[in-house]
């Protein structure tokens, strides 16, 4: 393989395929309800990203058991993660966290994963974590929205958290000993591919365990909608996006697993998604441009640990 694919990760951990399970819990965000800022980042629609979940006023355990009932037979599987996805799973008291979590913890669910934000993570939320990984035997994987390294940008999409944060949490998720995977959008309006590069950097540096690619769609009823019908922002051709993900594979650990290339969308909720091609023909563009050029996630990983002295040594 060209990087580190997420299926065979989850094979060689879990020994067989493993498949996540959608849950959504009654939660928001903090830029939602006044705490850090309003109406969400601005590409962010008022469903979230959980657009496939089942509504948050079924319980945990109604919904594991709903989508397993679809998914096991259809795939044949016996293993699952339970994935918290919708909004910012750990934006409630930490207690709260914890009677959540442990209602995933079921038979057939070797894992939780919880989709957040780097500012919704305090010590004692780690904690609760940590402590049902260790008395329940479970896996606890925490996936982090930065979307991007640059903290103009940030501003600009109006996160509410800075750089500063995420490496806050991912610091402090490290001493608990909890796996992260980072979400980033390589095609934002406002970056380039020196940003793309400088992801795959700092994540090598942080020691992160997974990522996962998005690329930008256009949410029907955002402020980035406004923006997108009114040319205020232009993005990048389908190919720019494909260079800045085979430069960011190349700059990225080659330990660290990939989650995903590209994301997908709603098509009748968005006015983009994906240049209006199947993701899953990107994804093969990306592996067939990295075959042609024998390229390989980690290529070009050479630039920590003192590389300016290595001469010296």
């Amino acid at each position: 393989m060209r990087y580190r694919t997420y299926s065979e990760y989850l094979k060689q951990r879990y020994g067989e395929k493993v498949y996540k399970l959608p849950v959504s819990l009654p939660v928001t965000c903090p830029n939602r309800d006044g705490t850090c800022g309003y109406n969400g980042c601005v590409f962010c629609g008022e469903i979230g990203a959980g657009y496939e979940n089942l509504p948050a006023s079924m319980t945990v355990g109604e919904q594991l058991a709903a989508n397993k009932a679809h998914i096991a037979p259809k795939y044949k599987a016996g293993k699952f993660i339970a994935y918290f996805q919708n909004f910012s799973n750990t934006y409630l008291p930490p207690a709260r966290l914890g009677e959540y979590v442990m209602q995933a913890c079921q038979e057939e669910i070797v894992g939780v994963a919880l989709a957040t934000r780097p500012d919704c993570l305090s010590d004692a939320h780690l904690d609760v974590l940590a402590k049902i990984r260790d008395t329940r035997g479970i896996d606890i994987f925490l996936e982090l929205g930065l979307q991007t390294v640059n903290y103009h940008t940030l501003l600009k999409v109006n996160r509410g958290h800075t750089l500063a944060e995420f490496v806050d949490a991912v610091l402090r998720s490290k001493r608990y000993r909890l796996d992260i995977c980072t979400h980033l959008i390589l095609n934002l309006p406002w970056d380039g591919m020196t940003d793309a590069v400088e992801n795959a950097k700092l994540l090598s540096a942080l020691g992160v365990e997974q990522v996962k690619l998005h690329a930008l769609y256009i949410v029907k009823g955002t402020v980035m909608a406004d923006w997108f019908e009114q040319g205020t922002i232009t993005l990048v051709s389908k190919e720019e996006y494909i260079e800045r993900v085979i430069a960011f594979l190349e700059y990225l650990d080659p330990s660290i697993v990939v989650q995903r290339l590209i994301g997908r969308a709603p098509e009748d909720n968005t006015l983009f998604t994906n240049w209006q091609t199947g993701w899953w023909k990107i994804r093969t563009e990306i592996e067939e441009k990295m075959a042609e050029r024998n390229t390989c996630q980690g290529r070009l990983c050479d630039y920590l640990g003192g590389r300016a002295v290595r001469r010296f040594l």
